[in-house]
């Protein structure tokens, strides 16, 4: 059995937060989540449209939260078990710290 990729655990750490509520999706709750600074990553697909992720980039950007371009939607959506999902914003700073060591 071959040892699981880095995209592959942060996609299951995506999955677990999911779990727990420490999750959120769609661009309206992740906007406020980063303005309110309860975002501590944001996730975003590479196949995400380009308004959705210049906003959600720029916000992070402004307010200092970390913000990362990951998988394609596909995978994302099938990490969280929800259809259509192009960005997720983690809300613990927990599994924020250890998808940031990963993804870097």
């Amino acid at each position: 059995m071959r040892p699981l990729s880095n995209e592959q655990k942060i996609l299951n750490l995506v999955g677990l937060a999911t779990r727990a509520r420490c999750a959120v999706f769609g661009e309206d709750q992740i906007l406020k989540t980063i303005r309110n600074k309860e975002a501590k990553l944001v996730l975003l697909a590479s196949d995400i449209g380009a308004n959705t992720g210049k906003t959600l980039t720029d916000k992070s950007i402004y307010y200092g939260i970390p913000c990362r371009t990951f998988v394609e939607e596909a995978q994302l959506s099938q990490a969280v078990g929800k259809s259509r999902r192009v960005a997720v914003a983690i809300t613990d700073a927990g599994f924020a710290k250890k998808m940031l060591s990963l993804l870097d």
